[in-house]
């Protein structure tokens, strides 16, 4: 009985985050052949297309404006902006502690992430919950990524 209320909570929960799956070409050129083992991961760069991601030291308040819009609509209801873990962790000064290739790939391939990172399979140990897939494309991505910069006090 207790399987089965986790599992229908669960998924109550993946189907309340969404899943727009979509895709996007503008990284394809970051493609490479994938890591087929833990040992083979970087732990810079986690797991993805996302390998040399260009990130000027001033903020791009447009991409920050995009991605606070993905956030409240894609990641608010595990994420706080604070240090607190609601669902997932906090993102206060994850840009501090996390490259953008490795928060860029988490985001969008957390399936592969959790299965083979170890540093995603750590915070899954703390969680214990899998982050769904939110289908977010490349700039999607890149977009929330710049609102984290923003919420870590980069101007």
């Amino acid at each position: 009985m207790k399987k089965f209320f986790f599992v229908t909570g669960l998924a109550l929960f993946i189907l309340a985050c969404g899943n727009n799956a979509g895709s996007d070409k503008s990284a394809e050129n970051n493609a490479a052949e994938e890591p087929k083992t833990i040992e083979e991961v970087d732990p810079n760069r986690g797991i993805g297309k996302f390998k040399n991601v260009e990130v000027s030291p001033e903020l791009n308040k447009t991409m920050a404006d995009a991605g606070h819009k993905i956030y409240d609509v894609k990641c608010s209801s595990c994420h706080k902006l604070s240090d607190e873990r609601l669902v997932g962790p906090g993102w206060k000064d994850v840009t501090h502690r996390r490259t953008a290739e490795w928060i860029m790939n988490f985001s969008t391939n957390p399936d592969e992430m959790l299965d083979k990172d170890p540093e995603a399979q750590a915070m899954l140990e703390i969680c214990l919950v899998r982050m769904p897939n939110q289908g977010l494309t490349d700039d999607d991505a890149r977009n929330v990524y710049e609102f984290m910069r923003e919420n870590d006090g980069v101007q």
